[in-house]
């Protein structure tokens, strides 16, 4: 079992209108020692922030009143809130609903169904993400915080520029793998490398830095 210590002090912010879905989530994320907030829409959310930050948001992306997109457009217009890690979760799996979210703001773009593990790691993992900005002294309140700074001389070879598109279409390494005909493991080598070589810090900003610079 985790030690929840570590996780005690963070909170999340969960919008869904799925009642089934937010008490799943909300109480397994709880049982890991986050400390969770729920919200029906996006508009309901807003007004949640008014009055308190949470350290991440996982959010769907259909909903009414206010689906995802807008609530994303929202924060990341706010100087206020902009800086929030944001994980969007949606039934819509097809890579150009994943580009969509990605390019709209999320940090993560998940595919229901999903095991709870998976959830918890990428909640980890983006938690430790904005840690990392934090620790290099990247203010969390600026615009730079969301832009995408790579060294303007990288040079990726033909196989890690075929990898980074399909990254940046939204496929996970699987999928990229299965359609370049290679192992998962091939795949995750090329994916390090490119961070490497990037200084990017994940696959989303990878998929950001393909998107800004036309490769997608």
């Amino acid at each position: 079992m985790k030690d929840v210590n570590k996780t005690e002090s963070k909170q999340l912010l969960l919008i869904d209108d799925d009642p089934n879905l937010i008490l799943l989530v909300k109480d397994y994320l709880e049982f890991r020692g986050y400390q969770v907030t729920t919200a029906e829409n996006g508009r309901e959310g807003l007004e949640i922030l008014e009055k308190a930050l949470p350290d991440l948001i996982i959010c769907d992306v259909m909903m009414p009143e206010m689906d995802g997109y807008a609530f994303v457009e929202k924060i990341r217009q706010n100087n206020r809130t902009n800086w929030i890690p944001v994980m969007f979760l949606s039934a819509k799996g097809q890579s150009q609903d994943k580009v969509k979210g990605l390019i709209t703001g999320a940090d993560v773009y998940m595919v229901k169904p999903f095991e709870p593990e998976e959830l918890v790691a990428q909640v980890e993992a983006s938690l430790k993400q904005a840690g990392r900005l934090k620790g290099r002294g990247t203010r969390p309140n600026t615009d730079d915080s969301t832009r995408i700074n790579v060294p303007s001389n990288v040079e990726l070879t033909p196989t890690e520029l075929k990898v980074v598109q399909l990254v940046a279409q939204g496929m996970a390494n699987r999928e990229i793998a299965e359609k370049l005909k290679v192992s998962q493991r091939t795949i995750e080598s090329h994916v390090s490398n490119m961070l490497n070589k990037t200084n990017l810090n994940n696959r989303t900003e990878l998929a950001r830095w393909a998107i800004e610079c036309n490769m997608a």
